[in-house]
């Protein structure tokens, strides 16, 4: 039986990936990678949507990689590439953009967003038509299922409007994805202020746990990590934000359930609890951390190997494109 299809991807904005990262994607993209013929990407056409350096794009790419492979997604097992080195990508997204309203596209809640902090100015075309080019993503492998956080959700209904349509007008073309959104127990808060998501972007990174930050630095940022005044563990998302934050993180990385977590700390106060989720994320983060730079000490190796699942994520690319063209009219190069 043939398996059902997946698409997952992640920018390479930054030089680690933080532990929202790890618990809203790449353990749930570990556990699927076995159900499902999994196509997880490193999105670097959508990184270059605003200002990039290209030195520190080209590293944060590779880094971004490295921490997918240590965090367990398994080359043998998915199909782990760069979205720039398979064209097709972009010239989907082209004919994709052909066949979308100006005004759903303006609708994009991110674009209106990041075009108001940017200005008008400051805001490029790229950034308009990001969603068409994640589309474009998706599309392209057939994907039955895309893991997609809440945030993502308008761009993947996106996506299954423009199947819909472009079947509609030109035939059977393109399987329409279903997405599989994270459900908010998954989500993860700063540490220094638990009202607000964890962010590479945050003001401060004193409430942010990269994975390849130093393990040291690791556990004093949970130990120093916001709580309150009441002292017992005890989960309640609006009145206790922080340590409801704290056991969910300590929940995601052991698999138990909350009110286990609850019962073990019942009468022990918070430091205790926090040394206890401090052994959890360290015991996780440093086996992923020390995979990650053993990989990164050897980028001509790491490159091979990327460019190897590049050539067969085109292939299956390609078949896509081709019946596009075809669909479409256009004159294909004999």
């Amino acid at each position: 039986m043939t398996q059902a299809r997946l698409f997952s991807g992640m920018q390479p904005s930054a030089d680690s990936l933080q532990i929202g990262n790890y618990i809203g994607a790449l353990m749930q993209w570990r556990d699927m990678q076995d159900a499902y013929d999994a196509f997880f990407c490193v999105v670097d056409l959508h990184a270059i949507t605003v200002p990039q350096d290209p030195a520190e794009l080209r590293e944060k790419t590779r880094r971004t990689a490295a921490q997918y492979i240590a965090a367990g997604i398994e080359p043998s097992k998915s199909t782990l590439y760069v979205q720039s080195q398979v064209p097709a990508h972009a010239e989907l997204a082209w004919i994709l953009s052909t066949v979308t309203g100006f005004g759903e596209a303006g609708r994009m809640t991110q674009f209106k967003d990041k075009s108001q902090r940017y200005g008008s100015d400051q805001t490029s075309v790229a950034l308009f038509t990001y969603p068409v080019l994640m589309a474009a993503d998706i599309l392209l492998y057939q994907a039955n299922v895309v893991p997609v956080g809440d945030d993502q959700k308008q761009h993947v209904e996106l996506t299954r409007n423009l199947a819909e349509r472009f079947n509609s007008r030109f035939g059977e073309t393109f399987t329409v994805p279903e997405p599989v959104i994270q459900s908010d127990t998954a989500r993860i808060y700063d540490l220094q202020t638990p009202t607000s998501k964890m962010s590479k972007s945050a003001e401060s990174q004193a409430g942010v746990l990269y994975l390849l930050d130093d393990i040291s630095a690791t556990a004093k940022k949970i130990m120093r990590a916001v709580t309150d005044s009441d002292g017992t563990v005890h989960y309640d998302r609006e009145g206790k934000p922080g340590v409801a934050n704290l056991l969910t993180i300590y929940a995601a990385l052991t698999g138990r359930q909350i009110a286990s977590i609850e019962d073990e700390y019942a009468g022990r106060g918070y430091g205790d609890f926090k040394k206890g989720l401090r052994d959890v994320v360290v015991s996780e983060f440093e086996p992923v951390r020390e995979r990650a730079l053993e990989l990164l000490a050897d980028p001509a190796e790491l490159d091979r190997l990327l460019a190897a699942n590049a050539e067969k994520a085109a292939e299956t690319a390609e078949k896509t494109l081709s019946a596009v063209y075809d669909r479409i009219g256009l004159l294909r190069r004999g």
